[in-house]
């Protein structure tokens, strides 16, 4: 699980205080985690622009495109951020302020990411606590007799869709399906021609930021020889690498149950 969460930083633990009083989150996935383990209002003094978590934080720009001066002037004691191609070590450096890297690629580095955020915030009792609870919703998941094959649709237009490097990706295979796309990247574009020759079982289409207002596939003149049982699902609650990933999961998993 290398690279997930390599902001832990190890000096700072030995040379301060774990507890962080200012918080800047650049990445909206780990808010509802900072949320659940106790991290107040009053702490997290930034978030991106469609953040909802922390309504009174200040909104410092979008993930990829951070207002850099608005979050220096906020002072933060940290900041969490997600992947190098969103926020490059080159402004960390320009921000001098400690950094958590907030990346999770699977569910079980999802819970590596909350136990080490409780060792950085001072709230390791209540990461584990959080652990145990998402944990007990992954012991709710059923096998199938065997793995469905699913296409997850991240927008229509382009039509791009989850690779094997997205978070969508270990949420099919945790709730008992099998991705067809394992290019090693996050999303593709893939022409309708080749989603029908691979003919999944299962054609999962989110709805939301990437994909608003999407025409259903099955009414969309090149999907009209799709064979597959189509579900529509909302992106925020499905694929963020965050909480919603567990119940995600457990819903998926009872939809694939469904089609036996």
């Amino acid at each position: 699980m290398r690279g997930i969460c390599l902001g832990l930083i190890l000096f700072w633990f030995l040379s301060g205080s774990a507890s962080a009083l200012r918080i800047v989150v650049l990445y909206p996935a780990a808010s509802p985690v900072l949320r659940a383990l106790g991290v107040s209002d009053r702490e997290v003094v930034g978030v991106t622009r469609y953040d909802r978590t922390y309504p009174g934080a200040v909104r410092v720009g979008s993930h990829l495109r951070p207002n850099l001066e608005l979050v220096r002037a906020l002072d933060p004691d940290l900041l969490i951020v997600g992947s190098r191609r969103a926020f490059p070590e080159a402004l960390a450096r320009k921000l001098s302020t400690r950094v958590f890297r907030y990346d999770p690629r699977t569910l079980q580095e999802i819970l590596v990411c909350i136990r080490n955020l409780g060792e950085v915030l001072g709230r390791r009792q209540a990461a584990e606590d959080l652990v145990e609870i998402l944990s007990t919703l992954l012991s709710r998941i059923k096998p199938l007799p065997r793995p469905v094959t699913v296409i997850y649709e991240v927008s229509a237009t382009p039509l791009k869709v989850a690779g094997a490097r997205s978070i969508v990706n270990d949420i099919i295979r945790v709730a008992g399906g099998r991705n067809l796309i394992t290019v090693p990247r996050k999303h593709i574009l893939l022409s309708p021609e080749k989603v029908l020759a691979l003919d999944p079982e299962v054609y999962i289409y989110q709805v939301g930021p990437m994909n608003r207002h999407p025409t259903p596939p099955k009414k969309r003149p090149y999907f009209r020889s799709l064979r597959s049982r189509v579900l529509r699902v909302e992106e925020l609650e499905f694929a963020r690498p965050g909480l919603n990933a567990f119940t995600a999961a457990l819903e998926l998993n009872r939809f694939l149950l469904s089609l036996k």
